[in-house]
């Protein structure tokens, strides 16, 4: 069964495994002790954090083990707000982060702090003049990962950088989509990432923090990782981990140039096979293995049930999964189609033939969940029908239904009239313009509906 979510959870890398297994023989002592157990288990621990410190770019006393990458955020953006209280209380981020520096911000803003989001443009990438203006004199910290994790587009870093260290604000950068394909470019003060991304075992996260940079470590510490992750080390994990990241990067280049190809032949016959389909993320600037589109007309949860019934296992930041029932804040912030979203992230020796077949089932897939919803036909005719104007009332209807609703009645308007869909559902207010943008057709605005929810205005140009 081919597994197309990497971006997720790349699959074990045999050097992890083997390694995992020779270091539960060698490194189960504890390593602080003296005694020679103890030593064989610190040598093993001190070989794994140079490892891993080479393939960051940083020394080996400025990286620690954590027991997740979302504890290495936390950890990161705690220590580095409250060692710079005197510089500010302002968190400066990009509106794609990763939940977990969004969350971290959120707890910064309810202790009395504040944070900023920087908005993206349709690909998903900071402009990096505009991030430079939302840097100030109150900026203790700013965020900005070095690839998006939904749609693959990579981020300005070493501009933003530079930006950042004119102002003299430290840079923490998110690199958990990115690290296992290559190091970050230069600039950055914090780094974290996790294991679990580059094919090493889950529960191991990294943080690096570059000397001179001002860090107080949150809540209660001990002796171990430099007060900056208490606890017993995962010995073996964390072995597996560091060989699994030098193995994957003697790979990338290779297997990265392979992957992108496949990525290339899926962005470039999807919307070929498939009517109405928008592709996001940049084209370019982008991680090898992960494209991500998105269907108009079609239930997100439903649309990745039957894919994993067909054999293919693909993740979604649609607004109608099991996960969560508003929209994907990355395809929100970018102003792109939600709806229908599915998100392909090739794990390393992905095999053509799998790419193949996910091509030759996904427009049948597609096709059966529209024809369940009724979805309009993509070449329908539109009626000629006296000058009106239409309301559709889709209140209590969750999306894509409000969507297929006005594709149904457009060409039951003459061009220049218009059709108002009532919706409840906060996905509307993403999916109804992204519509407008892929259809040709003019997004007026929105309104109080007296019915309640919102009233969406759409006008018909063509």
């Amino acid at each position: 069964m081919p597994y197309f979510d990497a971006a997720s959870a790349a699959p074990p890398h045999p050097v992890a495994r083997q390694a995992l297994l020779a270091s539960l023989d060698e490194g189960w002592a504890d390593p602080a002790r003296l005694y020679r157990e103890g030593r064989r288990a610190r040598l093993l621990l001190d070989t794994a954090r140079e490892a891993a410190a080479e393939a960051v770019g940083c020394r080996p006393d400025e990286l620690v083990f954590t027991p997740s990458g979302t504890r290495a955020v936390h950890t990161g953006v705690a220590g580095a707000l409250a060692g710079r209280r005197r510089a500010g209380d302002r968190f400066v981020v990009s509106a794609v982060e990763h939940s977990s520096v969004l969350y971290a911000g959120e707890a910064h803003a309810a202790a009395g702090g504040t944070m900023t989001e920087v908005p993206v443009g349709r690909s998903g990438a900071v402009d990096p003049g505009a991030f430079e203006a939302a840097l100030d004199s109150r900026t203790a910290l700013a965020c900005l990962q070095s690839a998006n994790h939904e749609v693959g587009t990579e981020q300005p870093v070493a501009e933003v950088a530079a930006a950042c260290r004119a102002a003299g604000v430290p840079l923490f950068v998110d690199a958990a989509q990115s690290l296992g394909w290559g190091p970050v470019p230069e600039g950055w003060s914090l780094l974290a990432a996790s294991a679990h991304k580059w094919g090493g075992p889950a529960g191991v996260g990294l943080l690096a923090v570059r000397k001179g940079v001002r860090f107080a470590p949150q809540g209660p510490s001990d002796e171990r990782e430099s007060g900056r992750a208490p606890g017993f080390e995962n010995l073996p994990a964390i072995v597996a981990a560091a060989a699994s990241l030098r193995a994957v990067r003697a790979e990338a280049a290779a297997e990265g140039a392979r992957l992108r190809a496949l990525v290339d032949r899926i962005r470039a016959r999807v919307p070929e096979l498939v009517p109405d389909v928008e592709v996001v993320g940049d084209p370019v600037r982008r991680l090898p293995h992960l494209v991500t589109f998105s269907c108009l007309y079609v239930d997100g949860e439903t649309l990745l049930a039957e894919l994993d019934r067909e054999g293919f296992s693909v993740s979604s930041g649609s607004s109608c999964t099991s996960a969560t029932l508003t929209p994907s804040h990355v395809l929100r912030a970018m102003g792109v189609l939600s709806e229908g979203n599915v998100r392909v992230s090739l794990p390393a020796r992905t095999a053509e033939e799998d790419v193949d077949r996910f091509l030759a089932v996904l427009p049948g897939v597609v096709a059966s969940v529209r024809d369940r919803l009724g979805a309009p036909a993509p070449a329908a005719a539109a009626a000629a029908e006296p000058a009106r104007s239409l309301v559709v009332d889709a209140l209590g209807r969750r999306c894509p239904i409000p969507v297929i609703e006005l594709a149904r009645v457009i060409g039951d308007v003459p061009v220049g009239d218009t059709v108002t869909v009532l919706s409840d559902d906060g996905a509307a207010r993403l999916d109804i313009p992204a519509w407008c943008e892929m259809r040709g057709q003019e997004y007026v605005g929105e309104e109080p509906s007296p019915k309640g929810g919102t009233a969406y205005v759409v006008r018909r140009v063509a």
